[in-house]
């Protein structure tokens, strides 16, 4: 399991940098499973499914995940697809929580693989 997984999403008051360099990379590193960082600013991945009741499933999990967390993403839910995209809206652009987030949800989609 991703060590990111286990810690809390953290509300940014904003005053913050955005993660770049070197620590945006490291991050980027330790979430894995082909998440992308789109241009400095944000974090993306694509979910397939075999269809659209398991994509909708999908993004009922994460959008509970998100009231949990005190972070929400942009969520794209097409048939069989899902695209979730994560930045800190109050820096315009990535922290810590971001990977965070992103890594539970990694964790929500490999048990749903798993069951």
């Amino acid at each position: 399991m991703n060590e990111l997984a286990q810690k809390k999403c953290i509300p940014c008051s904003g005053g913050i940098p955005p993660l770049k360099g070197d620590e945006l990379n490291s991050f980027l590193d330790s979430l894995g499973n082909d998440w992308k960082v789109v241009e400095g600013h944000h974090l993306d991945k694509e979910y397939k499914f075999a269809s659209y009741r398991e994509a909708l499933e999908f993004t009922m999990q994460v959008g509970e995940l998100a009231e949990e967390q005190g972070h929400h993403p942009d969520l794209l839910l097409v048939w069989g697809k899902v695209r979730v995209t994560v930045w800190t809206h109050k820096i315009d652009g990535l922290t810590e929580s971001d990977f965070v987030f992103a890594a539970k949800t990694e964790q929500i989609f490999q048990q749903r693989s798993a069951s």
